[in-house]
């Protein structure tokens, strides 16, 4: 009796699995259909220029050959001047109708790119109003900071919200959410095993680690809360490993990401850690778009919002191990005029101490807060309390 029933859930998971996959792919060639339309569009403008440059320069050429013939007879130069209107008349006729074309053709791929990224494309972008503020006060030592509305994406005050910042492990959200949309919920038990490359990778670049060893069966479960909490550089390579097979595979899983969410052109990444490199930067109010985009996905916001958490026993470690999220138990006692229930944090030497987090105020309004260039671990959350309380309008 249970063969049968097992062979039924099989299939249904193959075909669930077989669903996803063809998903992930009709949105991958969609992107890559919109790329060639670009590069097609601009091969386009540049036909239309050598053109108008050839027939410039006939045109001159024709003129100076008129000039010089000028003394010689006037009965000629009247012929050659109908020679060139001639010549003119036709080239521009030609030119005007390939630039119709091609402004009509991009106006309708415009169109078309238009409404497949409305419907199939997850873009959040912010906006000033007239009564968003300028983080003048002196309160908030961070150099970079923005409060963002999650209901309305509206700008409620920022500082430096457009310039370029070292995002640390901030840059952990983006792995976490590229991590859980290619990872199925029914695989999260699965088990991962860590290999030398890993650990030598988090020890010899000095990033945090949840301490999981060679050799250790990890649940893929764990290496997203180790990822999102404890800021493991071995949780989030494990993960990259896991779903792409090395780091470098996963990152370009990033970049698609950062493109699909439209802020590829501020935001790069080279590592799913969040290591420093000149090529790994990000803006405050990029990080507010993707710690917007993380807190659609139910995973994400589940490992985000975890105060306190034991990963399963192992050999290695028979009765887990105990991680936190600093963050959000340092400022539950805080007055902020709500409830933080989200946080990420992250630091570097090159960025300082930055951080995103998610409040629910006392109103339920919703608000994503990123701050950055801040001078401590517990400076950064005085800095998140001041901008809640300070600039959440009140009720």
């Amino acid at each position: 009796m249970t063969e049968p029933y097992f062979e039924e859930s099989q299939k249904d998971l193959t075909l669930e699995e077989d669903k996803e996959e063809r998903e992930y792919r009709l949105r991958y060639e969609r992107r890559q259909r919109m790329r060639r339309e670009r590069q097609r569009r601009m091969r386009r403008r540049q036909m239309l220029q050598r053109v108008v440059f050839l027939v410039i320069v006939g045109v001159i050429t024709v003129l100076i050959v008129a000039t010089i013939k000028h003394g010689e007879k006037v009965d000629e130069e009247g012929a050659q001047d109908q020679a060139v209107e001639a010549v003119e008349q036709p080239d521009r006729l030609e030119i005007e109708k390939i630039r119709e074309s091609i402004i009509e053709e991009e106006s309708g791929k415009a169109e078309t790119e238009e409404t497949e990224s409305e419907e199939e494309l997850p873009v959040y972008r912010f906006e000033e109003t007239e009564d968003t503020v300028s983080i003048a006060t002196e309160e908030v030592i961070s150099t970079h900071a923005i409060l963002v509305d999650e209901s309305t994406d509206q700008i409620i005050a920022a500082k430096g919200a457009g310039e370029r910042i070292m995002p640390a492990s901030m840059t952990k959200v983006l792995t976490i959410l590229v991590a859980a949309e290619h990872i199925p919920e029914e695989k999260l038990d699965d088990t991962f095993e860590m290999t030398l490359e890993i650990t030598d990778y988090a020890y010899v670049n000095d990033c945090s680690s949840v301490g999981f060893l060679d050799g250790e069966k990890v649940p893929v479960r764990d290496l997203f809360y180790g990822t999102a909490m404890h800021s493991g550089g071995d949780a989030a390579l494990g993960l990259a490993f896991y779903v792409a097979g090395s780091q470098e595979a996963f990152v370009e899983l990033m970049d698609e990401k950062l493109d699909e969410l439209g802020i590829a052109g501020s935001t790069h990444f080279t590592n799913c850690v969040g290591i420093y490199d000149e090529a790994h930067y990000s803006t405050v109010y990029d990080m507010a778009v993707i710690m917007k985009a993380a807190l659609q996905n139910d995973l994400c916001r589940e490992v985000m919002s975890k105060h306190i958490y034991t990963t399963k026993p192992t050999k290695e470690h028979p009765e887990g191990i105990e991680i936190s999220n600093w963050f959000l138990r340092k400022i539950e006692d805080k007055d902020t005029g709500g409830e933080v229930l989200c946080a990420k944090t992250g630091y570097i030497v090159q960025s300082k101490n930055c951080a995103v987090s998610y409040e629910i105020a006392a109103d339920k309004t919703p608000y994503i807060c990123v701050t950055a260039g801040s001078t401590s671990n517990w400076r950064c959350i005085y800095d998140h309390v001041e901008i809640y309380n300070r600039y959440i309008p009140s009720a």
